[in-house]
């Protein structure tokens, strides 16, 4: 009777212990600007983005993935791998229109994302997704997001009030938000990397990022937010896709709960390591294919 007792005892401790492991209200804001060079970066008056990255982590030579081509790259970013893994190797990849499979898939034909990982493993766990170019969504099973929304014309500044407002709802949950904008890297296609309408344009997004974090320390919510800075490649004169520095190196920063405050990364980086750290922080597995590593020294010992 008392082998019994201890044998259902084990069980029920078990069986919470399976139940609660994964259970985490850490929520994680992505910053995502396309198209942002180191050069520019350095140029560029961003008081704000600046003051967010003094309380992490940041990066100036993180690399992207080749091609330097944004879908590829953002796909690589959010999924931990490189295109020769989930097979986006072009700005026209569709889910029944592309040149070379992934290497793994779900039930719909999709490479693993963050988002599939945080939905599978994550209990209660909601997500965003803002962006205003087309594209950008075509890698991802939808069904893994809790809220989308595209605004077109390169606006965006809607899409970073849906955003606080999603978070808001929800800020009782472990919450992911991807909120990004096209616009820094149309105006380098348009008037070139680091012309003043390229300059001007990461200044935009630094003054509504301010608004944005504003925002959220005044409704409590800024402390025990992870927010990272993001972009997926540079450019110059007017266009990338090559393998020049000023394309395949871009900013890249972490702050929050847990890392490492006003420091520089040190260790060699890579954009595909943006999903792994945030399944890092979610307490996560990854997928067997992703090929993404946590850079270690972000976080506080």
């Amino acid at each position: 009777m008392k082998n019994f007792r201890l044998i259902c005892s084990l069980v029920l401790v078990i069986a919470l212990f399976g139940c609660t492991c994964n259970q985490t209200n850490e929520r994680v804001v992505m910053l995502a600007l396309d198209g942002i060079c180191i050069e520019g970066y350095k140029k560029a008056q961003t008081p704000h983005l600046d003051a967010l990255m003094a309380e992490g982590v940041l990066s100036l030579d993180t690399r992207d993935v080749m091609p330097s081509v944004t879908l590829p790259n953002w796909t690589s970013i959010l999924t931990g791998s490189g295109p020769e893994q989930h097979g986006t190797v072009d700005n026209g990849w569709q889910i029944d229109k592309y040149i070379l499979p992934p290497v793994d898939k779900d039930e719909k034909g999709y490479y693993p994302s963050i988002f599939k990982v945080l939905k599978d493993q994550v209990p209660d766990v909601k997500t965003a997704f803002y962006y205003n170019w087309k594209n950008l969504i075509y890698p991802y099973n939808k069904a893994y997001f809790d809220e989308y929304n595209y605004q077109d014309d390169d606006l965006y500044i809607e899409n970073f009030e849906k955003a606080y407002d999603f978070i808001v709802k929800n800020q009782d949950k472990p919450t992911a938000v991807f909120m990004y904008s096209v616009h820094t890297d149309h105006a380098g296609h348009g008037h070139g990397w680091m012309s003043q309408e390229y300059i001007q344009s990461i200044e935009e997004a630094d003054v509504q990022i301010g608004k944005f974090i504003e925002k959220m320390k005044k409704a409590g919510l800024y402390e025990d937010t992870h927010f990272m800075f993001l972009s997926d490649h540079g450019g110059g004169p007017k266009g990338h896709g090559g393998v020049t520095t000023e394309e395949m190196l871009v900013p890249w920063g972490i702050t929050g709960p847990g890392i490492v405050k006003g420091q520089m990364l040190s260790e060699p980086n890579n954009t595909v390591n943006t999903a792994t750290t945030i399944a890092r922080i979610f307490r996560c597995e990854v997928p067997q294919a992703w090929t993404g590593e946590v850079p270690e020294s972000i976080f506080q010992k």
